[in-house]
């Protein structure tokens, strides 16, 4: 199992898009966790009727802060934004998948980042190997 975090500033968009969908499809292969640098007070509404639209409930969920201890459990820390400023732990690799913040965006302005990452998280599901024990 590769545990995986994704993070970006609000843990609100991207990064909740991001775990949910692989959530939803690393099957069995990874371990997902997401957090933002300075956290909304909920999750976008359009993410999870986004994710509702593909089968995953992503309602009850809640925006958390990064904390060190996130990023030394993950084998992969994903930045979903560019400059970043993450805890470097060593044996930990470092991703970023530069996407646009999609505050304010309807349904259909946030499909094709749905099915960008959709695309990237498949491709990590099959191309990572745990790094921690």
């Amino acid at each position: 199992m590769i545990n995986v975090l994704f993070v970006c500033v609000h843990n609100a968009g991207r990064s909740q898009l991001a775990a949910g969908l692989a959530e939803a499809i690393g099957g069995g292969r990874l371990s997902v966790a997401s957090a933002g640098t300075e956290p909304e007070d909920h999750v976008s509404d359009v993410v999870i009727g986004s994710l509702a639209e593909v089968g995953v409930d992503w309602t009850g969920r809640t925006p958390t802060r990064l904390t060190r201890q996130a990023v030394e459990a993950a084998d992969v820390v994903v930045a979903l934004k560019p400059s970043l400023v993450l805890p470097q732990v060593d044996g930990v690799r470092y991703e970023t998948w530069p996407l646009p913040d999609a505050a304010g965006w309807d349904l259909d302005g946030i499909r094709p980042l749905r099915e960008h990452l959709r695309e990237r998280i498949e491709s990590l599901a099959s191309s990572s190997t745990p790094t921690t024990p």
